[in-house]
């Protein structure tokens, strides 16, 4: 959605009316589901994907028709062979597509997504709430029964304490696709800004005291591999004695079971170690850091996706992407 807004308001400075193309409803298997978006210029596709395929290029023809009529439309996808509209997809579910005329000439547009996009990028939870019947859309604190109404993206943060070869290979793959990361390591010249412009803040610090400088939260994703066992064991101990949704822990079954011995002798349950992700990643068979790096982001694509699945906020997507 970010990338979407900041595209929008380079569109409207050229003088260029759009389509929003939003993904407002989706049932059973399908390339991409709800808050998926893309926008739409008398050019063609200006930015972002509804999953490509059919789907994606009958919705660029009906954008780009719906310009020079400058107005706004509603419409059902049906992805198996039926009688209606039968566009040559058998993925078995079906998508509502909400198609929003932005008109260049309307002040309030680009009032509109630069406050959306202060917003995503203050980390202020909240709400787009796109008309029914195509009147200018709203932001709101909650969702509304009478909107289509999507969550402003604010993106899960993942801290990756130690600075090392695997990650300078993970953080820019975390950033691309969607993660705000934070590193930190206890060695100033690993602890670099320089070293990752993909990520939100790199922290110099030590691991013993990782409270003293932030606190993480049921939605926060950690991976623990510093340059050391026994630093592992010091994050790994503080984290699990706090929040996180995700702790991947890097290493050989060996040396994870002499840290769990530890933390068992510490007085935490094995219930509690069963929650880490160790040895780290999907068994993708990784060797290189570039590779550990995929198995790792792979695995917390599953969870943050299990995740959103849980919490009725995302959609299955059987069916490939074409």
């Amino acid at each position: 959605m970010e990338k979407i807004f900041t595209a929008l308001l380079y569109e409207l400075e050229k003088g260029h009316d759009c389509i929003l193309v939003s993904i407002v409803s989706d049932r059973g298997s399908a390339p991409r589901g709800k808050g998926s978006q893309m926008l739409i210029s008398g050019e063609g596709r200006v930015q972002g994907t509804i999953g490509g395929g059919a789907v994606e290029k009958y919705s660029e023809d009906m954008a780009r028709s719906l310009l020079p009529e400058k107005r706004s439309a509603l419409h059902l996808f049906t992805l198996r062979t039926n009688d209606r509209e039968d566009i040559g997809m058998v993925c078995g579910g079906d998508v509502l597509v909400h198609f929003q005329f932005i008109d260049h000439s309307e002040p309030d547009w680009a009032a509109f997504a630069g406050e959306l996009l202060a917003r995503i990028r203050g980390q202020q939870p909240g709400w787009l709430l796109l008309s029914r019947n195509g009147a200018f859309p709203k932001l709101a604190p909650t969702p509304e029964a009478e909107a289509f109404s999507l969550p402003l993206p604010l993106g899960e943060r993942a801290y990756i304490f130690g600075g090392g070869h695997i990650a300078l290979a993970l953080t820019p793959l975390l950033a691309s696709i969607g993660f705000r990361v934070t590193v930190m390591d206890n060695r100033p010249e690993y602890a670099d800004p320089q070293r990752f412009p993909q990520a939100e803040a790199v922290v110099c610090g030590d691991y013993t005291r990782l409270k003293q400088y932030f606190t993480l939260t049921p939605e926060d994703y950690a991976i623990v591999m510093t340059n050391g066992h026994s630093f592992d064991y010091e994050a790994e101990k503080q984290i699990l004695l706090g929040d996180f949704a995700y702790l991947g822990v890097i290493g050989s079954r060996k040396k994870t079971a002499a840290v769990n011995a530890k933390l068992l002798a510490d007085g935490l349950s094995q219930s509690l170690l069963d929650q880490v992700h160790t040895p780290i990643g999907l068994p993708i068979l990784a060797v290189t850091p570039e590779e550990i790096a995929v198995s790792i982001a792979a695995e917390m694509i599953l969870v943050r996706a299990r995740r959103r699945e849980q919490a009725g906020s995302a959609p299955s997507h059987a069916c490939p992407m074409h």
